[in-house]
């Protein structure tokens, strides 16, 4: 009994120790980041303010893990590593397994039909495009790059540039030559996936930290063409004025050949938000089905036996070429898809909205939820780019830590902390299991000519 106190005791002044040593720490990091801020005033000269209570209070929150952390997370850590694998998932988690796709599928399919209802045609449009449209379109990039990441286990660190290029291809033809939405989104696929073939040439030799190098320099090669071919792209001034998808020909306006006149309707904005969030979502599930069936067919167990190993998998005889250009080229194209649906949405684009910092994003997401899981790979796209919406909604901050405030300059933050965590609780991701892509449910007899015994 005593010496159980004792070691109590000797838990607390260590984790007190610890969160003193981390506070100290993520104090001096934080001081020149957070607690001083620069700015210029009326006479335009250099004025320098501080921070002291964001400051403090970010340090105190950064100890207060660490205690929680080494007093409570740690010792339970450890008590889970200890205890003996389950062979099997329990019958409830089995039944909720079982229905939790299907309610995820149904929820987001009346999602529009939810937020109209509670806040209102005024109030919906912002849950709906923000949040809505917003998630999807990097739920559909990561699902994307978890086919080069997560199945070829291919690190592609340039992956926006096949966003921007399908998003510039969109512009770029419906501007030039008027043609439609639906007949360009497949064409902006198809020439995503041809630059992702050209990226895969040059990097069929090279593995790990060589191939991340490559490709971030693709994506960085991309983004300055964007920027210095002005004749085509515009430059840093953008592509305005894009033509914005129609419902079969009805365009969504104010005019009495509109949408809402078409329709019998009272002309209101949500109509295109709407139809918006059906067409991303169509497009979102067509890449998870698509991943999913590859993931069966021959070419995605190439994917899975590369990932896996590589000279192994030239020793089965697969073709390791053509093996790496499939992977690239099907993650460029759905990239491709997401990059025309944003032009279309947006209705203007620039080389500021592919930055590597979305490259680094869309990777992130799909390493937190688990490369390979489709399902990993969704929440952590709802996780962290809902999470980022939502804290634009923190206004209420400002009164505690100051009107300079802002929540969504702290978003990489997050993302760090994200992924701290996710390493410490779940190394391989949020979903860090995988159903086989092939298995055999029973024993079979095989063929006198495939062994030598007759029997398997």
């Amino acid at each position: 009994m005593q010496a159980g106190a004792q070691d109590k005791r000797i838990d607390v002044v260590g984790a007190l120790r610890g969160a003193g040593f981390t506070g100290l720490i993520a104090f001096g990091l934080l001081l020149p980041l957070i607690g001083f801020l620069t700015g210029v005033n009326g006479s335009n000269q250099l004025v320098l303010t501080t921070r002291w209570t964001l400051l403090f209070s970010l340090v105190a929150i950064t100890a207060a893990g660490r205690f929680i952390y080494s007093f409570a997370l740690a010792p339970w850590l450890a008590r889970r590593a200890q205890r003996p694998a389950i062979s099997a998932p329990s019958a409830r988690l089995a039944h909720v397994r079982k229905w939790a796709i299907p309610f995820a599928i149904g929820f987001v399919i009346v999602y529009p039909v939810i937020v109209v209802v509670t806040a209102g045609p005024g109030g919906a449009q912002k849950w709906i495009d923000n949040f809505g449209i917003q998630i999807l379109i990097y739920v559909m990039l990561g699902w994307g790059l978890n086919i080069v990441v997560g199945l070829a286990g291919l690190l592609d660190l340039g992956y926006v540039a096949f966003y921007a290029v399908g998003a510039y291809s969109y512009a770029l033809l419906a501007k030039t030559f008027g043609l439609a939405f639906w007949l360009l989104l497949p064409l902006a696929g198809i020439l995503s996936s041809f630059w992702g073939i050209l990226l895969g040439f040059p990097v069929l030799r090279l593995r790990g930290d060589y191939l991340a190098i490559v490709t971030l320099a693709f994506g960085e090669i991309i983004r300055l063409i964007l920027i210095n071919w002005v004749a085509l792209t515009n430059g840093y001034a953008g592509i305005i004025s894009i033509p914005r998808p129609t419902f079969f020909g009805i365009p969504f306006n104010a005019t009495d050949h509109g949408f809402a006149a078409v329709f019998g309707l009272e002309f209101s904005p949500i109509h295109r938000v709407i139809f918006l969030y059906y067409v991303i979502l169509a497009l979102a599930l067509l890449t998870c089905f698509v991943t999913v069936r590859l993931r069966r067919l021959p070419i995605g167990r190439a994917w899975e036996a590369l990932r896996e190993d590589e000279i192994a998998c030239r020793s089965l005889g697969i073709n390791t070429t053509n093996t790496k250009l499939t992977a690239f080229a099907m993650g460029a194209m759905f990239a491709g898809f997401a990059g025309s649906f944003f032009a279309a949405r947006e209705a203007f684009i620039s080389p500021e909205s592919f930055t590597f910092i979305e490259s680094a994003t869309i990777l992130s997401i799909v390493v937190l939820g688990g490369m390979g899981s489709q399902i990993g790979v969704a929440i952590a796209a709802i996780v962290m780019i809902g999470g980022t919406e939502i804290m634009r909604e923190l206004d209420f901050l400002k009164q505690i830590f100051g009107p300079t405030f802002d929540p969504t300059q702290y978003r990489m933050l997050l993302f760090g902390l994200a992924m701290v965590l996710i390493m410490i609780w779940r190394p391989r991701g949020l979903i860090a299991t995988r159903a086989p892509s092939v298995f055999l449910n029973e024993r079979k007899i095989i063929s006198v000519d495939l062994v030598k015994e007759g029997h398997g």
